[in-house]
């Protein structure tokens, strides 16, 4: 092993730990950025193998600036290697490198540019008061399932053209693929179980995709799917475009659902903040926008392997196929680059936060878009639901790679 030798109660592998005590997860985090910032944890007691997981915001940034040495498409981006048939239904950008991945970025960000996410915004209001409108009339309603969920999918629906009538399918669909390791959503957690469900799932979003990608190349309409696979240009294949929607409807729905709960229950359980900025709400969206999503980290981590023998990280010398592993996380507490880290504050500026991954190839393709839907849906709240508050815990996924919130009860007086 190179590198110093790791604090032996490191429990990052744990999922159990992860769901145990939220003030204890933070002071180890906090325990290794002071002392010890990048552990080499074990899989297990008996095992040898392993990772080192980097908790410091410079160590974060640093790996992501260097894709040459820290690779993304050795074993996919999560702590363990997927499966080779789970790689070959869901191998999307986030799992390539170059030239494979500038390739596809390239194509798949003609659908993502600034200006035409802005052309949205008056889409993205439509959805949410139609939403809004569909709550629940006693004034008590399940957050997650009835508003945060439905408003990032009915979007990157609406934007791919995709029918109504498959909504459901895909947030059943990507629960699964995403919440794999929540018996809620995969009852049999065994490793056939879990492989099982994930790859029924992800087939089902590839022929859903690869059927509406062969019709937008027959039949090309305004829609991204058209823009992708039927522009004068070179186009994604109806396969690529399929695993690329899987990597979407992830971001897009389930990192983005994740990041509008926390929003509710920070502001729910900081009222002083909520005031501030619903009293203010334009001078303020950007930086409470911003620290929501550095306060949520809905992506808890991303994996990347070492391209070669001798890459050095600080003064740590590393080896070729070694894993590091990015906590996001611990990143966005750092006390070196926060003050107050531990503060939710939505004025917070510079707000140097790597929710969305750090400066990089594959720092988020959907980051605008996720940004967008936030300050629409909390300006309309704050107008239509103004006293709308989470109502007790949050039913959070079991997971350490999303922070995840299965179910959330809220209040409001109805419209």
């Amino acid at each position: 092993m190179s590198g110093a030798e790791s604090l032996a109660s490191s429990p990052l592998n744990d999922l159990s730990w992860w769901h145990a005590d939220a003030e204890e997860r933070e002071r180890t985090f906090a325990r290794h950025r002071r002392e010890d910032p990048r552990p080499f944890v074990r899989v297990s007691a008996q095992s040898e193998s392993g990772f080192w997981a980097l908790t410091r915001h410079e160590d974060i940034l640093e790996v992501s600036r260097r894709p040459e040495d820290f690779t993304s498409g050795e074993g996919g981006t999560q702590i363990f290697d997927q499966p080779a048939e789970l790689r070959e239904y869901r191998g999307s950008i986030i799992d390539m490198d170059n030239p494979e991945h500038a390739r596809l970025r390239k194509i798949v960000s003609r659908g993502f540019t600034v200006r035409s996410l802005q052309a949205l915004r008056s889409d993205i209001e439509d959805t949410v008061r139609e939403i809004i409108s569909e709550l629940p009339t006693d004034g008590r309603c399940d957050f997650v399932t009835d508003l945060a969920a439905p408003l990032p999918l009915r979007i990157i629906s609406n934007m791919l053209g995709i029918p109504r009538e498959h909504e459901q399918f895909i947030f059943e669909a990507t629960n699964v693929i995403l919440g794999a390791s929540d018996a809620e959503y995969i009852p049999d957690q065994t490793g056939a179980g879990i492989n099982k469900a994930v790859t029924a799932a992800s087939v089902g979003l590839i022929e859903l995709l690869e059927d509406l990608a062969k019709d937008r190349i027959a039949n090309p309409t305004g829609d991204v799917i058209s823009q992708l696979v039927a522009a004068d240009d070179e186009n994604l294949t109806p396969a690529e475009m399929a695993k690329f929607f899987i990597l979407l409807v992830g971001a897009g729905n389930e990192t983005t659902r994740n990041a509008i709960t926390h929003g509710l229950i920070a502001l729910t359980d900081h009222p002083e903040q909520r005031e501030l900025w619903r009293a203010d709400y334009d001078t303020y969206a950007v930086s409470a926008v911003e620290e929501i999503f550095r306060w949520a980290t809905p992506v808890i981590h991303f994996r990347r392997t070492v391209a070669r023998d001798g890459v050095m990280l600080g003064e740590q010398e590393l080896t070729k196929g070694e894993k590091v592993v990015l906590f996001y996380n611990s990143g966005n507490r750092d006390e070196s680059v926060f003050e107050d880290p531990y503060t939710f504050d939505v004025t917070r500026n510079p707000n140097p936060h790597v929710a969305f991954g750090a400066a990089g190839p594959h720092f988020c393709l959907g980051a605008h878009l996720a940004r967008l839907e936030l300050q629409v849906l909390f300006k309309i709240l704050f107008e239509e639901l103004p006293d709308l508050a989470a109502a007790g815990e949050p039913d959070l996924l079991r997971s350490n790679f999303l922070h995840g919130v299965k179910h959330l009860q809220a209040t409001y007086t109805p419209r």
